[in-house]
């Protein structure tokens, strides 16, 4: 299972925030971007309860760090995905 954690940092903290958000089991990649919050994390772990751990036990805890937002993803689209999906039932060749 795959979420998305919406991380605001304290000013001047991104970079020990995201080094450190990198160290933790579950987060995959760690991005900082521009917009409404400084941090994305992509978290993945086998269940909710564990999405929960990941944030609560861990990221909020991460020295900078003053806010999330975590969204769970019901489907992860990938170009191969599609591809695949459009063959089904194709004729080899078609």
């Amino acid at each position: 299972m795959s979420a998305l954690c919406f991380i605001k940092v304290a000013p001047g903290k991104v970079n020990e925030a995201a080094a450190a958000l990198t160290a933790i089991p579950g987060v995959r990649t760690v991005y900082s971007v521009t917009g409404a919050v400084d941090i994305v994390a992509i978290i993945e772990v086998v269940d909710h309860e564990k999405v929960a751990d990941v944030v609560n036990l861990f990221v909020t805890r991460v020295p900078g760090v003053i806010g999330t937002e975590t969204h769970i993803a019901f489907r992860t689209y990938r170009p191969e995905d599609i591809e695949d999906g459009f063959s089904i039932g194709a004729e080899p060749g078609a």
